[in-house]
């Protein structure tokens, strides 16, 4: 990967990434479950990235390896959420009770939103990285992850904005009858671990090996 754009070519260069995606996208069906199975699928990937060998990881239920970056992410995303819950909330209870004050809350609320959504973009590939090294403590090293995202603000703004667009892209699978959604999430996720193999490299993270699952 010799920048973070070459991430959304890298999964076409393993001859059999349209089974290994195929399949993982029919795991990434089943409720919680593909997505722990998806994050395990990553972090494997994400070996092979760091091994020198541009090849997907073999799909399955990698749930003791996706666990704990499965479950990083989704403290995350809950604690940032938060914020814009609570003033959508707020305006959504003025509006029932017929208060023209209601609009601006949930206008904001959604403001709040989309911003956190943002920052969590940014943060993610430190997430995805730290959580690699050092499992799930790692992931929620909060101050770790918050010093590897600046370290190089450049380098997170870059990764970040390619895993934002690596996130339009599984949305765009809504449009295939809302099942493609599962396939275009699966490729996704391969380039997000594309992107973060590169911010490692970029962020000149000592080498180590993952721990064990």
């Amino acid at each position: 990967m010799n920048n973070a754009i070459d991430a959304f070519g890298f999964p076409f260069r393993d001859p059999g990434w349209v089974g290994k995606v195929v399949i993982q996208a029919l795991i990434l069906i089943i409720p919680i479950v593909g997505l722990i199975a998806t994050a395990g699928w990553m972090l494997m990937t994400f070996d092979n990235l760091r091994a020198g060998r541009q090849e997907l990881a073999p799909a399955g239920f990698h749930l003791s390896r996706g666990i704990g970056l499965f479950g990083a992410w989704l403290i995350y995303w809950v604690v940032l959420a938060i914020p814009g819950a609570i003033l959508n909330g707020i305006g959504s209870g003025m509006d029932a009770r017929g208060s023209y004050y209601g609009g601006p809350f949930v206008g904001l609320g959604s403001l709040i939103d989309f911003a956190a959504q943002l920052f969590l973009y940014f943060l993610l590939p430190s997430i995805i990285v730290m959580t690699y090294h050092h499992g799930f403590s790692g992931g929620l090293d909060v101050a770790g992850v918050w010093r590897l995202a600046t370290s190089n603000m450049n380098n997170s703004i870059i990764a970040g904005l390619m895993m934002f667009l690596a996130g339009i892209v599984a949305a765009l699978g809504i449009i295939a009858c809302c099942i493609g959604v599962f396939f275009t999430g699966a490729y996704a996720a391969a380039v997000m671990t594309g992107v973060a193999s590169w911010f490692e490299r970029a962020q000149a993270v000592p080498a180590g090996a993952p721990p064990a699952a």
